[in-house]
């Protein structure tokens, strides 16, 4: 099977079901965002050394399966009909990464400044996908005001940026890197 079709030549893509859209529907965008979070969480397990963040590489990885729900999800319009078997983002989602939440924040020194993204190379990958999921989120933020879509993908998304934001300061703590601190401006 050849992996282009050539039925988006013209700007246009399917949705599950069959429906076509633009490209650039809040939709498509939506799950784009999901599609390149998915991707730079990859980099980002590729970066971590597996003896010493075998724990958090097993979290991430879970969370990958977790993206292709919600970009399966957002891909189907007819939610909440549920005409078809396409699988939902679900509650319990985000509370699976609460407990990951705390247990990793267990280890850490509680925040008495703003952090910068940076300190090791796996803490700032991490940090950027962070960034990449706020963007996710925002897009499928845009695409609820425009249709309906399942609440549970947005909290999944705005917990997810929670978990990855613990996941760098983790990094570095284990590496023994001290986060960056924001220095604030001084007054004229």
């Amino acid at each position: 099977m050849k992996i282009y079709t050539r039925t988006g030549d013209k700007g246009e893509t399917g949705l599950i079901g069959g429906r076509r859209v633009g490209k650039n529907d809040p939709r498509i965008v939506a799950y784009g965002a999901v599609d390149e979070l998915n991707s730079a969480i990859g980099l980002a397990i590729s970066s971590l050394r597996k003896e010493t963040f075998s724990d958090l590489a097993g979290v991430l990885t879970k969370v990958q399966h977790d993206l292709f729900t919600v970009g399966s999800d957002l891909a189907d319009p007819d939610y909440p009909d549920g005409k078809r078997s396409t699988p939902r983002a679900k509650e319990g989602m985000a509370a699976g990464l609460e407990q990951v939440i705390d247990k990793f924040e267990q280890e850490l020194d509680p925040i008495t400044f703003f952090i910068l993204p940076g300190g090791s190379i796996e803490a700032s990958m991490l940090h950027l996908c962070r960034g990449v999921a706020r963007r996710a989120e925002a897009a499928a933020v845009a695409l609820s005001k425009a249709d309906k879509i399942n609440p549970a993908v947005i909290v999944y998304l705005n917990r997810l940026a929670d978990l990855l934001f613990v996941a760098a300061r983790f990094a570095n703590k284990r590496l023994g890197v001290s986060d960056v601190a924001w220095a604030k401006p001084e007054k004229d």
